[in-house]
């Protein structure tokens, strides 16, 4: 893991599978959330009874508009890192209308190349995120997300992206879309041996969508979560454990198909420790912990943090370093609305 990519080199290496969403992200009282039956750090899909959130976000809160989606989030953040144009390809659904415009011109300014599938059908998912202090609740409507196709990947810019990878990357929530496209990349991993990542990405995932997820986890090079989500994963999986720690440890040493690489498993806990368990090896990470008033939004801290880790890790670098570059973009959105940032990265290995 110490080989150096070469900057020239780099254009297309990382493809990301997930759901494409435009943020509608606003300050709100815990009366909203009491309302709509949502949890402070917690993130959902919408059902009947949140549909009406989003107009009210608009019209009630102020609300803003962030280019996101777990997937996209971490892809914007790796190429802030990298500097470099291209490295990373985003595969996911939108509708035919303007909020995918947006959302394709955001996501190309910071560097993604975008391949969308469009469904005239549906409109572009969204998802409403509900900031309380330095804590925030996501509850998205997937939309046209959910209508993403196995087929898309067989068009012939799709094809190419995939053929000229080295890894792929997935969220946990696209588990609840399409599964079989998650299978067929992990598959195509497999098969040519590259570095297949997922994302627990939330509680829900594990606890609904145990049999999908099941088949994966085997495929699974590296793999992110926190330690809520690493919590739910070794109740569904019946995984022992009485701290975040040893969890990590018996998920990197479930059964795998490629036993020539070990399984890697990056635990973060807030500003607490973050868990690098590479086979049975464990290193705890510090983080830099900031002052409450320099918290501005903890949404999208978990994306960022894959966004700087992935970065490194198309570069070759150490899983520290990853790990290390992981907790510089966390923090560095953190102090911004959204997952967004600014300036140039600074990241400097260490």
């Amino acid at each position: 893991m110490d080989k150096s990519s070469n900057k020239g080199d780099m254009k297309g290496l990382l493809v990301g599978i997930g759901n494409p969403l435009l943020d509608i992200s606003a300050i709100v009282d815990e009366n909203l959330l009491k309302k709509y039956d949502l949890h402070p750090d917690d993130a959902i899909m919408a059902e009947a009874k949140h549909m009406p959130l989003y107009k009210e976000l608009m019209e009630k809160y102020n609300a803003e508009f962030i280019a996101g989606g777990s997937v996209q989030n971490s892809l914007r953040v790796a190429q802030w890192i990298l500097r470099t144009p291209d490295v990373c390809t985003y595969l996911g659904c939108v509708g035919d209308d303007n909020y995918a415009k947006i959302l394709k011109e955001r996501a190309e300014a910071d560097g993604v190349r975008v391949l969308y599938q469009v469904c005239g059908e549906a409109a572009t998912g969204t998802c409403g995120v509900l900031v309380t202090g330095t804590h925030r609740s996501l509850c998205a409507n997937l939309a046209a997300a959910q209508r993403f196709t196995p087929s898309h990947l067989d068009t012939d810019a799709c094809r190419t992206a995939i053929q000229s990878a080295k890894f792929i990357y997935a969220s946990g929530f696209f588990v609840a879309v399409s599964p079989e496209s998650i299978m067929r990349l992990a598959e195509h991993s497999h098969n040519n041996g590259l570095t297949f990542i997922m994302n627990l990405s939330a509680p829900f995932v594990s606890q609904f969508y145990k049999e999908p997820l099941e088949k994966m986890i085997p495929y699974v090079d590296i793999l992110f979560g926190n330690e809520t989500e690493a919590e739910a994963f070794a109740k569904a999986f019946n995984i022992p454990g009485d701290n975040s720690e040893q969890i990590a440890k018996n998920i990197a040493a479930l059964p795998k198909l490629n036993s020539t690489k070990q399984r890697v498993v990056v635990i973060t806990q807030g500003s607490d420790p973050v868990i690098l368990v590479e086979g049975n090896k464990v290193a705890l990470i510090p983080v830099r912990k900031l002052d409450k008033e320099q918290i501005v939004d903890t949404n999208g801290a978990g994306d960022a943090f894959t966004g700087g880790f992935l970065s490194q890790l198309v570069l070759g670098k150490s899983y520290e370093t990853c790990v290390k570059c992981g907790i510089y973009s966390a923090t560095h959105i953190i102090q911004h609305s959204g997952c967004t940032f600014s300036g140039d990265s600074d990241f400097q290995e260490c």
